[in-house]
């Protein structure tokens, strides 16, 4: 950290900005987060809410980052990947052997280096992973039991080329689109569902829009909380590693949070409507374990090395 500059001025506005509503996940991340730099700065640095894109939507915020036209945004990492393509590491489809297994990764060595990296290579800093949890599908033709009922289904993905091959390889049709376009495309049936955090479906009441929810835990999804080095060379010394401090804190705390209420956000949205199904996953392991062996093949040795590792960390009998 010693790469930023020295303190410009005592008392710091942070705006700091997200894509999801004010009482999502995210916004909860955020007071935590707001809460913690109050506290370890005396008050000197002030975090400002932007929910709900007031500051941009996350296709672009990594680059207004970079920038420096934005203070700080939470971008899910699948919006990371076209600014650095390291991320899509942890893109994969089963990776991860669950959350806990994302959790150890990502506070241990290999997050570490990937956040030194990160900062090297873009200018950002990753002050926090944040919470992890699992991509839920929903759509509006039918339950999911099998890889077979996922055929010919319209499902929105994200500007990913992994997230696009992994629908594919588990015979769905993917369709990229913008976040923003989702509500009205799952109306107008320009797609038939879509796959997103588990509380973001319940934030966005998708509940109302889809029917069926489908508990595949394909992708372990997180969303970090980023801030630009123009912001940071803001700070002084002390504020900064406050900052820093309040950012792997917030994160720890988030994370156990939202670990202990997946379960009961799935049984929320089956309260309100959705069927709930959970099919049985060696088909979709093993289609993302060919599926990640040939993505492999196209990436760089650093790539190879991380997804070796992360391999090697896990007790899966996948292996991934």
């Amino acid at each position: 950290m010693a790469v930023f500059s020295a303190p410009v001025s005592a008392k710091v506005i942070m705006n700091l900005g997200w894509q999801t509503s004010d009482d999502s996940a995210y916004g909860e991340m955020v007071t935590i987060f707001s809460d913690l730099v109050d506290e370890y700065t005396h008050g000197e640095v002030v975090v400002k809410r932007r929910c709900c894109g007031q500051v941009g939507g996350e296709e672009d915020a990594f680059k207004s980052l970079q920038i420096g036209i934005v203070d700080g945004f939470i971008i899910t990492m699948n919006n990371v990947s076209p600014h650095y393509p390291l991320m899509d590491v942890f893109v994969l489809p089963y990776i991860f052997n669950g959350l806990e297994h994302a959790s150890q990764v990502l506070e241990g060595p290999i997050g570490d280096r990937f956040r030194d990296d990160l900062y090297k290579k873009t200018g950002v800093f990753l002050l926090s992973y944040n919470a992890v949890e699992p991509r839920d599908m929903y759509n509006t033709k039918r339950p999911i039991n099998s890889m077979d009922d996922l055929k010919g289904l319209k499902i929105r993905v994200p500007k990913n080329k992994i997230m696009i091959k992994t629908f594919q390889a588990f015979g769905a049709e993917p369709v990229p689109l913008a976040w923003s376009e989702m509500s009205t495309a799952l109306q107008t049936g320009t797609v038939e569902g879509g796959d997103n955090g588990t509380f973001v479906i319940k934030s966005q009441k998708f509940f109302d829009l889809a029917k069926n929810l489908t508990v595949l835990d394909h992708f372990t999804s997180f969303s970090p909380l980023f801030c630009s080095k123009r912001f940071i060379g803001k700070l002084s010394s002390e504020q900064r590693d406050a900052v820093i401090k309040a950012g792997r804190e917030a994160g720890r705390i988030h994370r156990a949070n939202m670990l202990k209420e997946i379960e009961a956000c799935r049984t929320y949205l089956a309260a309100h409507g959705m069927k709930l199904t959970r099919p049985d996953r060696t088909p979709f392991i093993k289609a993302a374990r060919i599926l990640q062996d040939e993505i492999l093949t196209t990436r760089s040795d650093k790539f190879r090395e991380i997804v070796k590792e992360i391999r090697a960390s896990s007790n899966s009998e996948h292996d991934a």
